[in-house]
């Protein structure tokens, strides 16, 4: 291009432009000039768009104006590597950020470390990320910006709290897990011994806390930990701390054992070998264990499990605690008013090995061995039948309310025959629940508005002194009506996720085949099995049940 010269000085370290009006043909483009400095020999270095425009125009100028004196510019440089460093602000991590050099020079691992240590970095420094960055910096364009974390702390993990340790099982733990026998066969009518445990027995124990691991972060600072702390047993009945091992708890009575949230209990046990005619109905305060079977008519009323290893006819049974029927349940429903003649009814889960014609009432979880058919089912968890694992049970002809999964191998009848499952009711009292709290805390929004505005009114105006106790005592309870609208923000929040999570839980799951019959509701939105399908699941989202198979 004539008139226009480019050279690097004396140094070799910077780039100068020299132009020439008189030279010229036309007026300079400054950005083709720039578009052919970055393809020729400038092209790894830094070349300024500012000042070469700067000096392009000023030539143009001068070319306008036919004045012929040339303009010596500075419009570039070769640049080495720059490097920065960035400390988080908890001071866990560190980020190197390299900017690729105009012809200059690159850094070497070792400057890099040591560039690192003046900016305080002085633990957790990886240097196989700062080689691999030196890599990458290597391949990039000039000017390219490259980052990557190159330093990494160690946070502190607190110690843990106590932990209780149950040294005996629960009764429906044991029935859902079977014993195996030598040849490592599941023996699903091998539950194990009863667990029924004598006085002075040690049924609960207390792991230590612990203190922890001190931390530290990338400028070499201690992250001190937190200790767990020693929690004190919580004391059920029938218990008693041990004389010999301040950490663990004996049973006090002989008894059957029941641990829940962090309690454990030892319920004063009734054992018999029946209950029929000739023993009468039981009434029991405290666990009652049946070896044997129920039969027809009869009634057993316990406030803590009742575990029956036999049969149950036509028989009810309330518990306060869970009901475990290692055999079956059997009943018939009344054709005056469609009650059912099996009844049971519990505070905690329920596990039958098989049922048909019985009605089912609980607030925990319904676990079935094989087979339930021709039974209505209310409960507060899932519902399973089959093992526990691996559910491959039948289901069919039922009624169930439920609030979790209804899970099974084969769900409905080749006859066709109705399954109802309806998660209504608890969603239900959920939104009600939720559009309460709503309420509550839309009119607590508006009048802790209200008073804010009050108050802030109130304070620009000049107060007498004893106006002004009254209004600090106003204050007070501003910041505490705060608190409180702030606690019922987070369980709104809570409660929004609760009914996420409600719908999430719900639905059905065939691991063999689900038949035509099967009805899904949960309010005003249904879903019923039209054709048989293999193995799938039906699942609620977005407002509408899916059916998904599962290969």
């Amino acid at each position: 291009m004539k008139g226009v010269s480019v050279t690097l000085d004396n140094s070799k370290n910077y780039v100068d432009i020299t132009l020439d009006p008189a030279s010229f043909e036309r007026e300079i483009d400054s950005k083709s000039l720039w578009n052919e400095l970055h393809e020729g020999q400038f092209k790894s270095l830094y070349i300024s768009q500012s000042a070469l425009k700067n000096a392009c125009d000023k030539a143009n100028h001068y070319f306008k104006t036919n004045d012929n004196t040339p303009v010596q510019e500075r419009i570039g440089e070769r640049r080495n590597t720059e490097v920065e460093f960035k400390i988080s602000s908890d001071g866990l991590t560190a980020t190197m950020v390299l900017t690729a050099p105009y012809g200059g020079r690159l850094p070497t691992a070792d400057i890099l470390c040591n560039m690192a240590a003046s900016a305080g970095i002085v633990r957790g420094l990886s240097r196989k990320r700062i080689e691999s960055l030196l890599v990458s910096l290597n391949k990039s364009a000039p000017g390219a910006v490259i980052e990557d974390e190159v330093a990494r702390g160690l946070p502190a993990r607190d110690g843990r709290n106590s932990r209780f340790i149950p040294l005996v099982p629960n009764a429906l733990e044991r029935v859902l897990r079977p014993q195996t026998d030598d040849n490592d066969r599941v023996d699903m009518r091998n539950l194990g011994e009863v667990i029924c445990v004598k006085i002075h027995t040690p049924v609960l124990r207390r792991e230590s806390p612990t203190p922890g691991r001190d931390g530290y972060d990338v400028k070499g600072n201690t992250l001190p930990a937190v200790k767990g702390k020693l929690l004190e047993f919580k004391m059920g009945n029938g218990t008693v701390v041990s004389d010999s091992d301040p950490n663990q708890l004996n049973a006090a009575i002989s008894g059957m054992p029941k641990y829940r949230d962090q309690v454990m209990n030892i319920d004063d046990t009734f054992i018999c070998s029946g209950v029929n005619v000739g023993s009468g109905h039981v009434n029991y305060e405290g666990a009652v264990l049946v070896n044997g079977d129920v039969t027809e008519k009869m009634q057993i009323k316990a406030a803590g499990d009742v575990t029956i290893n036999g049969f149950v006819e036509s028989a009810r049974i309330e518990a306060g605690g869970d009901i475990i029927i290692t055999e079956g349940a059997m009943g018939k429903m009344s054709d005056d008013d469609g009650g059912f003649s099996c009844q049971l009814v519990a505070a905690g889960s329920i596990h039958v090995q098989h049922g048909q014609g019985i009605d089912i009432q609980c607030t925990g979880d319904i676990t079935v061995g094989r087979q339930l058919a021709y039974s209505r089912l209310q409960c507060g968890g899932s519902v399973t039948v089959g093992q526990v694992g691996n559910p491959q049970g039948n289901l069919f002809a039922c009624e169930i309310v439920s609030q979790g999964k209804i899970t099974a191998g084969t769900i409905g009848a080749v006859s066709g025959s109705t399954l109802k499952i309806d998660f209504s009711p608890g969603f239900s009292k959920l939104l009600e629940r939720k559009d309460t709290l709503d309420e509550l805390l839309r009119q607590l929004r508006e009048n802790n508005s209200r008073h804010k505005e009050k108050l802030d009114l109130i304070k620009t105006r000049l107060l007498p002194a004893e106006i002004k106790v009254k209004v600090d005592d106003a204050v007070e309870l501003l910041k505490n009506e705060t608190s409180m609208l702030n606690w019922l923000e987070l369980k709104a929040l809570e409660m929004r996720q609760q009914k996420d999570d409600y719908q999430a839980a719900i639905g059905v799951v065939a691991n063999k085949r689900l038949y035509n019959g099967v009805t899904l509701k949960l309010n005003n939105r249904n879903w019923r099995s039209e054709r048989e399908y293999d193995r799938c699941k039906v699942t609620y989202e977005n407002h509408q049940w899916h059916y998904h198979p599962q290969v």
